[in-house]
């Protein structure tokens, strides 16, 4: 008899579970990797979005992967260190950068594996 009572409280014990919140994840996460599709050395950070951000080595212009999350932010990687004065006649953006943009995962098929130097992040805006 008592130890089907205390099998019994073993059960319930093991059935009670207590609400855990969930906490929500924050705009500006992003997967960095020196080898294209995400191989290799990699860090996924989340970034405050309206800052500029500089890679320290060994990500620094080396950089294959460049994969934002899927929320509703896009990032701009720049070939110059924040603040840095861009000498380039072509620009030294590759352009904003969002979860759908299709070579996030292979820099190097837009020639962009040596030249993340930083990076900066947004929230999707619309107009109406």
């Amino acid at each position: 008899m008592m130890h089907n009572i205390l099998i019994l409280a073993l059960l319930a014990a093991l059935t009670v579970t207590t609400a855990m919140p969930i906490s929500r994840r924050e705009l500006g996460g992003v997967l960095i990797c020196n080898g294209a599709n995400a191989q290799g050395h990699c860090e996924h950070g989340e970034y405050e979005l309206d800052k500029c951000y500089d890679l320290a080595a060994p990500l620094y212009q080396n950089a294959s992967t460049f994969a934002p999350d899927g929320e509703a932010f896009y990032c701009y990687p720049y070939a110059t260190s924040c603040g840095g004065v861009c000498m380039s006649p072509t620009g030294c953006t590759l352009g904003a950068v969002s979860f759908f943009y299709g070579h996030k995962f292979d820099l190097g098929a837009v020639g962009w594996e040596k030249g993340v130097a930083s990076f900066e992040c947004h929230r999707n805006e619309t107009t109406s």
